[in-house]
């Protein structure tokens, strides 16, 4: 795996080198025409004047930024020749965004207007240049980085976004969450992380998403289809998690962070630095966090819920007037405990395997156990190393954007309580990422984006004792393009692609009792099918699969106030490696899972309407969706003849099958500002999933798909007062309120899913920073208290509350609650100096 991880940083570093070179060389002989070199101008207030100091001056597509001075004055160096969109920003004032030929302007002065309502997002997924979310007629959202630090009691980067109307979260505990939209996700929805695919082995229940949460800053959500752009497995939408920007040319900037939390006693410390030297850019996130087991009032301790993680990045790049160019690496280490839920017949307290046949001897967990931060002997061990590169490059009067990546994910699971050392699952899957376009407008202002991009992978399932998918081969690639336009008030989008994935499985024998201690074990001798104890555990076979995607969409600017948009897409995926080849056992998941080879690939079509209002006291949304489905996938529980669920190697035994499907369903926003300094902010998301069957009545235990998350509503009430009091500045204090609905319209067909009663959540915060003499922060405080009036609930898209004994007492309502109360304290305190290292 060194090898590989070296090999990989001297390829990504060498194409790195090479294209930076010649661009340096193109830019040593370029005019000075040929490079306008600075944008400089002053930000103040429209309504009297005054400079606006502190305020944020971004070019999106390049990278790039400033922060006004005292004066109001800003300056950006490197900027090349072309038409790009500026956005200037800051609290209490609406977002100014434009777009500049900055061939011919070296000079822009931007006027800002207070406003209590935030606007003016601006995102870069799956568009080709920076657009206004509200300008796209695919459904986005965007969250930046004070949207992340006021949600300081998540426990991990998924969670702190799945309160947002359309996402939701599949879970396995407090540090275990698979993002879902609009009741898709698993392999229909694309985790990247600075545009780079996030792979390692996104079918598998038990695991969460390998990002350091505290290395994020921005998160951007697709909503719906984005295969597009992104290819296969994006038919649900995708997840965008965006790491720190740069900072400003000449200044060296870092922060130290700690949260505390009270349910877990989690623990969580954080180190940033970051420098701009002339274009140089480099940082670094360092990370490390630790938690025991979670608790609530009907569970006490849920044991083997604790979990330790470690992480680390590093970034070094340069922006150029010739465009930018950056490396990153970075690890994640977890270590998960794997809980079971198992309990004493009689106390219902939490039990623990101790010998190898799970059921004969299950003493109960000691109190000092529950406390402990230690992790148990049952775990999980997952840790994914990543290099990638970003460039774009100014070429012939359009962008082209490069991005390249290496992953390496090593999953193991740790199931035997006698031999600790020994993997029940070891998983090795190395992943390369390209993904190529040019950007460039032709004819009348038509933005242009020609572009390939997919991923090779290959698998081996290592020494181990439980084999749930082969080892394998997949390679993808899909070319596609995208154009868009606007006629005064209408702006149109149109593209297409076309992808192929192609797999190609090893075959597997396995001896049954030849491992150490009599386990199970790859068999790798001449004659597999002769050899005595040995068994066929997988088939070598190849499979290709190809589909069309395409998306037309438009959005009519009724007015400055008020706009309409609709979006028409066309989705494809082709099935994971679980669904067409799994054949054993996931302990983690507590699953036995089968494939099948015989599966075809998913497309589906979507439409999307939408209605927005932004008056200067009120902003409002309306949006709905309806998603149709073919051959989708999905699991259901196997049983006996007697109902009885069917035990395969101690699991329950699940198989995929195909179906018609239809999901559909919107969400609705109300933002009431009734005074400048109070918000009040409501939404309400609806999503309903229908199993359609295959031609035939559909019995009613069928008839609604998994995992689809409940009518949830979020109601928020909001002060901030950004000019603060004395010392204290950028005050905020909020009271919010949660309601999920029951969920009674669940898969229940053999035993899969079960009804969820409905609850209500009700969370606070407050925080703000202490500023020096000059107004710069030396302390931030961000205080979240989450389920406070410690109610005892169960998510439905939580998979503990089928973590049970097989059999519970009469009147015990089976599986492990949510966690209970929790009070979570985070401290940031950022440093920074000048350089004093600027090109003129």
């Amino acid at each position: 795996m060194k090898l590989k991880l070296i090999s990989s940083l001297l390829f990504l570093f060498i194409g790195f080198s090479a294209f930076v070179n010649a661009h340096i060389i193109t830019t040593k002989n370029a005019t000075v025409e040929e490079a306008v070199g600075t944008l400089t101008g002053t930000v103040t207030d429209k309504a009297d004047g005054k400079p606006v100091i502190g305020a944020t001056v971004t070019i999106p597509d390049l990278h790039t930024g400033a922060i006004t001075d005292a004066n109001g004055k800003y300056v950006l160096n490197h900027v090349p020749r072309g038409v790009y969109l500026v956005q200037v920003s800051y609290l209490g004032y609406a977002t100014f965004n434009q777009k500049v030929d900055l061939s011919k302007t070296s000079v822009f002065d931007v006027k800002l207007q207070t406003s209590s309502l935030e606007a003016g997002e601006v995102v870069v997924t799956g568009v080709s240049k920076a657009t206004e979310i509200k300008r796209s007629p695919v459904p986005m959202i965007a969250v930046g980085k004070a949207y992340l630090e006021q949600r300081a009691a998540s426990g991990n980067i998924i969670d702190q976004i799945a309160t947002l109307p359309g996402v939701s979260a599949v879970t396995t505990g407090p540090n275990v969450s698979k993002p879902f939209i609009h009741g898709l996700g698993y392999n229909r929805v694309i985790t990247l992380q600075d545009g780079i695919r996030q792979e390692g082995q996104q079918w598998g229940d038990e695991h969460g998403i390998e990002v350091d949460q505290n290395s994020i800053d921005r998160v951007e959500i697709i909503k719906g289809p984005a295969s597009l752009t992104y290819g296969s497995d994006a038919i649900g939408g995708v997840v965008n998690l965006i790491t720190p920007a740069p900072v400003p040319e000449g200044k060296i900037l870092g922060s130290v962070q700690g949260i505390y939390g009270t349910n877990q006693g989690l623990l969580n410390g954080s180190f940033r630095l970051q420098g701009n030297q002339n274009g140089l850019v480099w940082g670094t996130v360092i990370s490390a966090k630790e938690a025991k087991d979670y608790q609530n009032q009907h569970d006490g301790r849920v044991y083997a819920t604790g979990y330790k993680e470690k992480d680390a990045r590093v970034m070094v790049g340069l922006n150029k007037s010739w465009g930018y160019s950056y490396l990153h690496a970075s690890v994640f280490d977890d270590e998960q405990d794997i809980p079971d839920g198992s309990r004493d017949s009689l106390t219902r307290k939490f039990t623990k395997q101790v010998v190898e046949d799970g059921n004969a001897i299950r003493p109960i967990v000691s109190p000092s156990e529950l406390n402990s931060y230690g992790i148990p002997t049952l775990h999980q061990h997952v840790q994914l190393y990543r290099i990638y590169n970003n460039s774009n490059f100014i070429l012939g009067g359009g962008n082209l954007l490069v991005n390249l990546g290496y992953q390496f994910s090593h999953r193991r699971e740790f199931t035997h309580p006698e031999a600790g050392d020994i993997a029940g699952l070891n998983l090795h899957l190395s992943t390369y990422t390209y993904d190529v376009k040019y950007n460039f407008n032709i004819g009348n202002d038509y933005e242009t984006t020609f572009g390939v991009n997919g991923q090779y992978q290959n698998n081996t399932i290592g020494d181990a004792t439980d084999f749930p998918i082969p080892a394998y081969h997949q390679f993808d690639i899909g070319p596609f393009f995208v154009i868009k336009k606007s006629f005064g008030k209408l702006d149109l989008s149109a593209g297409a692609r076309f992808d192929i994935r192609s797999f190609k499985n090893n075959a597997a024998y396995v001896d049954t009792i030849g491992g150490p201690h009599g386990f199970p074990t790859l068999y790798n001798g001449s004659n597999p099918t002769t050899a005595p104890n040995v068994v066929s555990q997988f088939d070598a076979f190849s499979k290709t699969f190809s589909g069309f995607s395409g998306s037309f969409g438009a959005t009519y600017n009724v007015s400055d106030q008020f706009l309409v948009k609709g979006n028409i897409a066309r989705g494809f995926r082709a099935p994971s490696i679980a669904e067409i080849s799994a054949n054993g056992a996931d302990p983690g998941s507590q699953i036995y899972h089968i494939g099948d080879k015989n599966f075809k690939s998913e497309f589906s079509l979507q439409e999307d309407i939408g209605a927005f209002l932004t008056l200067p006291n009120i902003s409002a949304s309306v949006e709905v969706f309806n998603n149709d489905i073919s051959n989708y996938i999905f699991q259901q529980q196997v049983l006996n003849p007697d109902g009885s669920p069917v035990i395969t190697q101690g699991y329950n035994t699940f198989t995929y099958v195909q179906s018609k499907a239809k999901i559909y369903g919107g969400e609705a926003n109300v933002d009431l500002h009734p005074l400048p300094w109070l918000h009040f902010e409501n939404a309400l998301s609806l999503t309903y999933g229908e199993n359609k069957g295959n031609g035939g009545p559909v019995a009613d235990s069928l008839k609604h798909l998994p995992f689809i998350p409940p009518l949830h509503s979020h109601s928020e009430l909001r002060g901030t007062f950004n000019k603060g009091f004395g010392d204290f500045k950028n005050l905020y204090v909020f009271v919010g309120f949660d309601h999920y609905s029951a969920q009674n319209r669940f898969f229940a067909a053999y035993g899969t899913e079960t009804a969820t009663p409905g609850y209500n959540l009700l969370s606070a915060g407050f925080g703000g920073n202490i500023v020096n003499k000059s107004g710069q922060p030396v302390i931030k405080l961000f205080v979240e208290g989450t389920n406070l009036a410690n109610v005892n609930y169960q998510s439905n898209m939580s998979r503990l509350k089928y973590f049970d004994n097989a059999v519970t007492p009469d009147g015990v309502r089976r599986g492990i609650f949510n966690m209970g109360r929790n009070i979570s304290f985070k401290v940031v305190v950022p440093f920074g100096f000048n350089t004093g290292k600027k090109s003129s």
